[in-house]
């Protein structure tokens, strides 16, 4: 069974495997750990780190809502 490989964060300290049914397991880059031996001798190579893209900025209403507090309760904290 072929897998794909890639690296999971910028430090190169885990590889992501991934098989031919969508299997996933993250392999830690670690002497001794067979998993990592295995792809060692495979000669594959593991695709870069790609970082996620930062999250977006939250709106007005969602930022409102994490506080916990209503328009109404806002309103009135702020004497207006």
């Amino acid at each position: 069974m072929a897998c794909t490989y890639c690296f999971c964060d910028a430090d190169s300290t885990s590889i992501k495997r991934t098989d031919d049914d969508g299997n996933v397991a993250f392999v830690p880059c670690a002497e001794g750990n067979r998993d990592y031996a295995a792809y060692l001798a495979s000669g594959i190579t593991a695709d870069a780190y790609v970082a996620p893209p930062a999250p977006p900025e939250p709106t007005a209403e969602e930022k409102l809502a994490a506080t916990g507090l209503t328009v109404e309760e806002l309103t009135a904290l702020l004497g207006l």
